[in-house]
């Protein structure tokens, strides 16, 4: 049975997740704070962490950062309905999926299959694979790193497989909704989901994330990935062709300026 951290400071809220999870047929630890959370967490490591963006003292978005210092885990966030910019944030953090309060628990059951399929999928899959290169930019599948001309970049578990998917369908314009499906492994969701993580994978691989060279929008449809365009060289110009002008015959050849130069002696004769 897989763990799922619960973390809410509302005991309702909390009790009411956690009573649909177990029925899903997970186990469920509860924190109400921030250092409860890290605490329970550290007796147990949760396989999903349920996590409330506004909670006392510490929030919901300097936990997320703690809990991933110490290691790799999906985190949902909890937000509050009309907070975009607290949800935006709470995904720049690194956060898998957000649900917006108040929500129907059995979506929230929901999302939580979701990213732990996806999750799954991602460790039974094969690791092999070609190594791609494009740019300077360099993804290894098997090892999961990617470099940029040389140094590494660190990456989400979310980030490295939306650039590797984009990488492996490079000069495919990708629709949001094809990338939420086949990266998220999501039917259903906000799109700016995946605008989000474009935002932030560009800010780690484009050289200028304002003008991205590497990810490209194509307005209508969603992104591609492509190699920056190569500027033409410009042409060499022609060297000119030697003279022929009458001025430019050298003294000696027949009208020139040389006394009886040129003259057939028999013609004297």
């Amino acid at each position: 049975m897989q763990n799922i951290l619960v973390v809410d400071d509302d005991p309702t809220v909390a009790e009411v997740v956690t009573g649909y999870l177990e029925r899903a047929g997970f186990t469920v630890a509860r924190a109400a704070d921030g250092p409860g959370a890290l605490e329970a967490a550290g007796e147990r490591w949760p396989d999903l962490v349920v996590l409330d963006l506004m909670l006392p003292g510490m929030d919901g978005l300097e936990v997320c950062r703690r809990l991933r210092g110490r290691g790799p885990v999906p985190v949902i966030m909890l937000t509050a309905r009309g907070d975009e910019d607290d949800r935006i944030l709470g995904l720049e953090t690194g956060a898998d999926d957000y649900v917006t309060k108040p929500f129907s628990p059995r979506e929230l059951v929901l999302r939580v299959e979701s990213v732990l399929r996806r999750g799954r999928a991602a460790a039974d899959a094969d690791p092999g694979g070609p190594v791609l290169s494009c740019a300077g930019i360099t993804v290894d599948p098997a090892a999961r790193r990617v470099t940029k001309n040389g140094a590494e970049i660190g990456l989400t578990l979310r980030e490295f497989d939306l650039l590797l998917h984009l990488m492996r369908h490079r000069g495919l314009a990708i629709g949001r909704e094809r990338l939420m499906q086949e990266v998220w492994g999501w039917d259903f969701g906000d799109l700016s989901t995946v605008t989000v993580h474009v935002r932030r994978l560009r800010g780690k691989i484009e050289d200028d994330p304002a003008r991205p060279r590497l990810i490209h929008t194509v307005w209508g449809v969603g992104y591609r990935f492509d190699a920056p365009a190569v500027p033409e060289p410009e042409p060499v110009p022609e060297r000119p062709a030697a003279s022929t002008r009458a001025s430019d015959v050298q003294p000696g050849r027949r009208g020139g300026g040389v006394p009886g130069a040129g003259t057939d002696p028999a013609e004297g004769a």
